[in-house]
């Protein structure tokens, strides 16, 4: 790292958090002073309804280093993770929920867990958590699975409180709501040193959650996209050509049971066959099988063919900021879908 880059940047997705921001603020603020970081704080608006914006206006025209990017309507969190990670300069990348229910009196120790002892990422438990059990029984089913699934040994994916390096960052895409899996994309980017540490979680002061229950089930299929994803986006043909072998041996197969039977009663027990061929359910199974390993074999081919390309970019359009002076063009287009 030059030395142009800070210690901390602190990367804060908000939506209707106007409330709150202001007190987390002053909170980071003291912390920060207390044990002497070079920092920055980037709030993302990710489409707020209130005065969240003007909120960090009046945060930033006070403190410089606290820095915001709006965004024209609410594109996720993911989205937002993703332009903060984009945007950011610390050597050391900590990432907070605005609701005031993630202590920054953590950032610190998770400070020291990635440069003093070389974490790539750490990962936050709320082993004792105060919301309601509709949320806390959903949500450790959920991490079960995703550790069974992974491979990686956390209790808490989807804690907002996460420190990286910033390599980590730099060097790996969070887009439609995969935020809850960051862990995993770090890993399958050959990020291996991930931990875990144990943090405070608090009772929400104001406002109201802004996830449902049916973040439960997008969570698992956003699992099996990401997993599949990361295992073939680079090799496609491995999978639709496995496929598309079997179905193409199991249609020839039939093909042939068809054709012997054929000969057989023409030639060699010259017994008349029941049916014609074509009369046969087993035609018409053997028919679809190849034709269907044919597609798989084509969808596998172009897979490769696009897996050769540039991704296509998907800029999440951002109306305003504040905090970046003239510099704008570094966090104005931040792709959604590629590395570059």
């Amino acid at each position: 790292m030059t030395k142009e880059f800070l210690d901390l940047s602190i990367v804060i997705p908000a939506q209707d958090e106007e409330e709150s921001l202001p007190e987390l603020c002053q909170w980071i603020s003291r912390v920060m002073q207390t044990h002497g970081f070079s920092y920055e704080v980037i709030m993302i608006d990710d489409g707020s309804s209130d005065s969240t914006w003007e909120k960090i206006c009046e945060i930033s025209a006070a403190d410089n280093r606290f820095k915001g990017i709006r965004f024209n309507r609410n594109f996720g969190k993911s989205a937002a993770l993703q332009t903060g990670f984009r945007a950011s300069k610390g050597q050391v990348v900590v990432t907070m929920d605005a609701d005031l229910q993630d202590s920054p009196d953590e950032i610190p120790e998770l400070y020291d867990l990635i440069k003093k002892q070389k974490y790539h990422l750490v990962s936050g438990w709320k082993k004792k958590r105060y919301d309601p059990i509709s949320k806390t029984i959903p949500s450790k089913f959920f991490n079960y699975i995703t550790r069974k699934i992974s491979g990686i040994e956390l209790h808490d994916f989807n804690c907002g409180l996460k420190a990286y390096d910033a390599i980590v960052v730099k060097n790996i895409t969070v887009y439609g709501e995969m935020h809850r899996y960051i862990p995993l994309i770090a890993k399958w980017a050959g990020f291996n040193k991930i931990t875990e540490k144990v943090v405070v979680h608090r009772e929400r002061k104001y406002g109201r959650t802004k996830f449902g229950l049916e973040r439960f089930i997008n969570g698992f299929l956003d699992l099996m996209s990401i997993t599949f994803v990361s295992k073939f986006r680079q090799k496609p043909m491995h999978f639709f050509g496995t496929f598309g072998t079997l179905s193409f041996l199991i249609g020839f197969l039939f093909t042939l049971k068809l054709f012997w039977d054929k000969i057989d009663s023409l030639f060699i027990s010259r017994t008349p066959m029941k049916r014609d061929i074509t009369e046969q359910p087993l035609f018409y199974l053997a028919l679809v099988a190849v034709v269907v390993g044919f597609q798989l074999f084509l969808t596998g081919f172009l897979a490769e063919m696009f897996a050769m390309q540039s991704l296509s970019k998907r800029d999440y359009l951002i109306i305003d900021k504040v905090g970046y002076g003239e510099n704008i063009q570094e966090v104005t287009q931040v792709s959604g879908l590629s590395n570059s």
